[in-house]
């Protein structure tokens, strides 16, 4: 039976925030790909499975809950300067439905986008309006096939992981807030307390403390 993921405020919860290596959401990344380039499928499962790529590359390029992608329209994409522009869903904040913000993301994301609604222009209405419990399913199948822990085969994995890899690189954190827009910075800055654990963890590997 497939298990649903309840995403929750990593600042509501004690429980450690997991997300994906280097190495995993590389073999994740390469997983989906592989899944959608198949040769041997019909035009129809290429359709659907190119849907599901998408989602996907957006959830892993924009750190935005699954919630925010399928609402994405192809209005929202900004091929030119590469960025989406993504409705933010603020559930504690009722009062700022509505508001927006835009995502910058690689050049392949969006290229990918314009390449599936040139070969599907009459999918342009429902290019991200995919099947939660399908693609939660699919999601689960390409965890597997990469060797991901059960426990973290959910697509709010990835928001976590962006988080992660952001602030590794140096992004200052109210832009990462701004990014995955948090209403709070104290909701961010939980991901400051994991990126800490681990610089202590690396300082020791390489003997430095």
């Amino acid at each position: 039976m497939l298990t649903f993921y309840q995403p929750r405020n990593p600042a509501a919860t004690a429980q450690p925030l997991q997300y994906l290596s280097e190495s995993q959401i590389n073999r994740l990344t390469n997983s989906f790909q592989s899944w959608f380039d198949q040769k041997d499928i019909s035009d129809a499962k290429r359709r659907i499975r190119g849907r599901y790529w998408l989602v996907f590359l957006t959830l892993r390029f924009t750190g935005a809950r699954i919630s925010e992608v399928v609402n994405v329209k192809p209005d929202d994409i900004d091929f030119r300067n590469t960025e989406i522009r993504l409705i933010t869903l603020k559930r504690h904040n009722p009062k700022k439905k509505g508001s927006y913000r835009i995502i910058p993301v690689p050049g392949n994301v969006t290229a990918e986008a314009a390449n599936y609604l040139a070969q599907y222009p009459y999918m342009k209405d429902k290019i991200f309006s995919i099947n939660r419990s399908n693609f939660y399913k699919v999601f689960q199948e390409r965890c597997i096939e990469s060797n991901i822990p059960k426990e973290m085969a959910h697509p709010h994995i990835l928001r976590h992981t962006r988080a992660i890899e952001l602030l590794r690189a140096g992004v200052p954190v109210t832009i990462v807030q701004d990014l995955l827009g948090h209403s709070a910075l104290t909701t961010t800055a939980v991901y400051l307390k994991i990126s800490g654990q681990e610089a202590k963890r690396i300082l020791k590997e390489k003997k430095l403390i």
